[in-house]
């Protein structure tokens, strides 16, 4: 059996309609909650140096098309996972001490999480990177690209 407040009133109408979000206010919302994560976390620093290095590494060395996309998809992977580790953070920072004992664990799964993306980037970089150098040093011959 339900308890009372539970149960809906005889004059209770239907729930109020919410009117829909405009695209703008979508984006504009989700660009303040990149800035609220890259700001509130100093790992970030770290993530935007490697950024910085690898990039100017994919255009000294004239990375390809693939290249490119497998690199640009290896950082975008491990910001998004920054960013989830980083809300995941500041909802458990917001507990009460009892809920936060109970699911302690959630923090360190967040770390993980971004700790098997930047390594699985790292490796991805290594293959890409060490790839090109041994063309570039005549170790391997690049295939013939149309």
């Amino acid at each position: 059996m339900a308890p009372d407040w539970w149960k809906p009133k005889a004059d209770d109408g239907p729930p109020p309609k919410k009117s829909a979000r405009r695209w703008r206010d979508k984006f504009k919302e989700a660009f303040r909650g990149v800035k609220l994560g890259v700001r509130g976390h100093s790992s970030f620093s770290v993530h935007f140096f490697f950024t910085a290095l690898v990039v100017a590494a994919a255009l000294v060395l004239g990375l390809g098309w693939t290249e490119w996309c497998l690199i640009l998809l290896c950082v975008g992977a491990v910001i998004t996972s920054e960013l989830f580790n980083s809300a995941i953070e500041t909802l458990f920072h917001g507990l009460d001490p009892e809920s936060k004992s109970r699911i302690h664990g959630c923090l360190d799964i967040a770390a993980g999480a971004v700790l098997v993306a930047s390594l699985t980037a790292a490796l991805v970089g290594t293959l890409v990177f060490l790839r090109k150098l041994l063309i570039l040093f005549h170790f391997i011959h690049e295939p013939n690209q149309w």
